[in-house]
């Protein structure tokens, strides 16, 4: 009887040391799911974080556009033309290098040089692009007169670059402000030249 009750005293001690120890297993698992779980929300925090900051920087980015760029962002956005939706560099063509005339849409040499080193820019960028480009006039004519004409200039800026330096048609697009947006003042006769241009904005 006395070994039958050591025997007994022995294996209840067995089971609570077993238990003992399968209680710090699960405590020690509970833990380090506690800390993994943690860890996972500190890095989701942080990637909000992250989101936000530079959500905040393309804002900053979008109000330092020119009005043309973000109307250009807004159209290409809305065709769905974008991958990332944002403007790589916006060029504008005064006449200081794309000088048009009275009633002009023609390229001269000077036009076609500046072109061809926006050609080769554009081409050099390591990611998919598309060109907007906006005709601009003076306001010596009337609007349909105008907004005909800024087209004709943006269309014979297109021309030039498909057919010169191979940029595809399809990524690129056309539009006429006509003299609603003027870069300087129409009162004189440098604001009106500064105003027959082209800006071209290019977005990936």
């Amino acid at each position: 009887m006395k070994i039958y009750t050591r025997v007994l005293a022995v294996t209840a001690c067995a089971a609570m040391l077993g238990g003992c120890a399968t209680t710090k297993t699960v405590d020690r698992k509970i833990a380090e799911a506690q800390a993994t779980t943690e860890q996972k929300l500190e890095s989701v925090v942080g990637q909000v974080e992250g989101l936000q900051q530079k959500q905040q920087q393309t804002d900053v980015r979008l109000d330092e556009l020119s009005q043309e760029s973000r109307e250009a962002l807004k159209r290409a956005q809305e065709a769905g033309v974008l991958a990332k939706g944002k403007v790589v560099f916006e060029q504008a063509f005064t006449e200081d290098r794309i000088k048009f005339g009275v009633n002009k849409h023609e390229l001269d040499k000077n036009a076609q040089n500046a072109l061809t080193e926006f050609a080769n820019r554009v081409k050099g960028l390591d990611t998919q692009y598309f060109v907007e480009i906006q005709g601009h006039t003076d306001d010596t004519g009337g609007t349909p007169y105008n907004d005909d004409l800024g087209q004709r200039r943006a269309d014979s800026v297109r021309r030039y670059l498909s057919r010169e330096h191979m940029v595809p048609l399809n990524r690129m697009s056309t539009i006429s402000y006509g003299d609603t947006l003027p870069a300087e003042s129409n009162k004189t006769k440098k604001g009106r030249t500064a105003n027959r241009r082209v800006v071209l904005v290019v977005l990936e």
